[in-house]
């Protein structure tokens, strides 16, 4: 679906059926280097069981136009301009590492219009290294290698994993490489791995919300370990789902991660 937001296109995928604002709405935001596909199991259990569905393209990112917004807090009011030109009141945040931030922020920004936020793959501060930071701007091929290395557990190494046709390695660095071709040079690289590490209004954020929240965190999470997030989810009184897989849980874990997100949106 196509919508214009603060003046320029955003695309959000619906789940594979029509959207429909009067159904309790789920928005799905994805992380660094990513696009609304990283959803799509989610999103299509979601708009086939009752749910408004909307995985975003944040802008500059898969099919959403207009130009990279300069902090997490900007993207969180984009995705609340994106609710009122769906016709949305409220709705429940699911956020994905860096797509967890800015759920954060928008159900602080606006605690009146979250329902429920989940936040996967998370953790405050999201500090990323210099060496990381270094890579991104100077030599980004060899940073999406170890981003890939780092985001998914040894256990989900070879391809057929989770199940026949599956390549979670090579699909994840297909995403990143499509996701940077379209800005110049290793812009968006650059641009989402410092919006995370500079981004220090978490536990402010937490401190506004007023829905149930529910934080889920890999084991083997390398990106953003399960520690890392104890303090935020705290803050929060979240209830806590560790499940057996690294970053990447919606393809490592897709069964078990569905499970974790149906206890959460209740």
């Amino acid at each position: 679906m196509k919508l214009t937001v603060q003046g320029h296109e955003a695309y959000a995928y619906t789940g594979g059926k029509p959207f429909d604002p009067a159904l309790p709405c789920v928005v799905f935001i994805h992380g660094a280097l990513h696009d609304h596909s990283v959803w799509n199991l989610l999103a299509r259990w979601y708009a086939h069981h009752g749910w408004a569905v909307l995985a975003v393209d944040q802008p500059g990112h898969g099919r959403s136009g207009g130009p990279l917004l300069p902090s997490v807090e900007a993207i969180a009011d984009w995705c609340l301009a994106l609710l009122d030109a769906a016709g949305v009141r409220q709705a429940a945040w699911v956020g994905h590492s860096m797509g967890s931030l800015i759920a954060l922020a928008a159900a602080g920004r606006a605690p009146e219009r979250a329902s429920h936020l989940v936040l996967m793959g998370s953790a405050f501060p999201m500090k990323v290294s210099d060496a990381l930071l270094t890579l991104a701007r100077d030599t980004p091929e060899a940073g999406m290698d170890l981003v890939n290395a780092l985001s998914i557990s040894t256990q989900a190494s070879k391809p057929s994993y989770p199940g026949p046709g599956f390549w979670l390695h090579g699909g994840n660095r297909r995403l990143m490489s499509s996701v940077m071709a379209s800005k110049p040079g290793s812009e968006v690289f650059v641009h989402d791995f410092d919006l995370c590490n500079r981004y220090d209004g978490g536990l402010q954020a937490a401190a506004a919300v007023r829905c149930k929240s529910h934080v889920i965190a890999g084991q083997a999470d390398q990106m953003t370990p399960p520690k890392a997030v104890k303090a935020l989810a705290q803050a929060l009184n979240a209830a806590v789902t560790l499940l057996p897989c690294g970053h990447g849980l919606m393809h490592e874990c897709p069964e078990q991660t569905l499970a974790a997100l149906r206890a959460s949106l209740v």
